[in-house]
This record gives structure tokens, sequence and C-alpha cells, in this order.
């Protein structure tokens, strides 16, 4: 009786861990009145960023997520929490030092990256281009990441190279 119940236990917790990893991917901020005055920083600056840059086609997520959909890529893939994704990105402070590139492609699980390219991320398809302005609070927030500084809103070119 005891390895049947052991049994069912095991088979309970896998099929559990299984599920997550299929679940569609959602990402719903709940920010703390702390991060929300961030939030509002970050956004002054963004806007006055898009300005001065003249970005033009720029769109905002109701978390806060600013982009510009370069190219949509093709395809309609549906991302999970286990979605697995290959990306060649740049990675830009907004005084437009690089702080971080791939040119061959990042792997990586979605949930595992800064919560702005969970969101950005998913607006596209493999083979999609898209430029994400990331308020700090969607990025390393208030943790300076050398030689990003702390409350540092990024600049992000990303390509989606594939997608599992």
């Amino acid at each position: 009786m005891r390895k049947l119940l052991v049994v069912a236990l095991l088979f309970a917790f896998v099929a559990s861990s299984c599920k997550k990893e299929n679940e569609p991917f959602e990402l719903k901020m709940n920010y703390s009145a702390a991060e929300k005055a961030q939030l509002a920083k970050d956004e002054a600056i963004i806007d006055s960023f898009i300005v001065a840059k003249g970005i033009k086609d720029v769109k905002r997520t109701a978390n806060g997520l600013y982009y510009v959909i370069v190219a949509p890529g093709s395809g309609n893939f549906k991302y999970t929490t286990g979605t697995q994704v290959l990306a060649k990105y740049t990675g830009r402070l907004l005084n437009g030092q690089v702080f971080d590139s791939s040119t061959t492609g990042f792997a990586f699980n979605l949930v595992e990256v800064i919560t702005g390219w969970q969101e950005g991320i998913t607006l596209v398809q493999k083979g999609g281009k898209i430029r994400l302005l990331i308020p700090s609070v969607m990025a390393y927030g208030s943790r300076a990441v050398a030689p990003i500084p702390a409350n540092a809103v990024l600049d992000f070119d990303v390509e989606v190279v594939d997608l599992r």
C-alpha cells in the first residue's frame, strides 16, 4: 500500500510539474508603491528619450513596457511557461552604452529572464524583431548589476531566432 501511495504521489508531482511548463504564458505585474513611483519616473525618462531620438510607432503594454515591433516574424507560436527561446540581441543604456550583446544567439527559458524580456518576446513570433524600452522595475530595479546602474531604463534590440 505504501509503494502505491509513493507511486501515486510521484505521478501527481510529475504531472503537475509538466502542466506548469505547458500553461499559457501571462505576465501580470503587481507593483509596490515604491515600484509604482519608480515606474512613473522611468516613464517620464522613456517618453523624453522617444521624443529626443525620434522613435516612431512606440506602443506601451499595461505593465509599462514600451516597444516597437520592427518585424512581427511568422507563425502562430503559443508561448507557455516552458517556452525555450533563442535570440540575438543588443542591450544598451539610454546614453547609448552597449552593456551586452549576442550575435550568435542566446538560449533561455522565457521565465528565467527579466520581466521586460518575458513580456516583450511574446509580442513577436519566430524571426521577429522588436525594440524594447524597459523600465527599471521590469529589469534590475534598484539593484546595480555592473555595468548597469540601479534604476536604469534599458534599450534592447532583439531578434527571435527560434522558439520551442
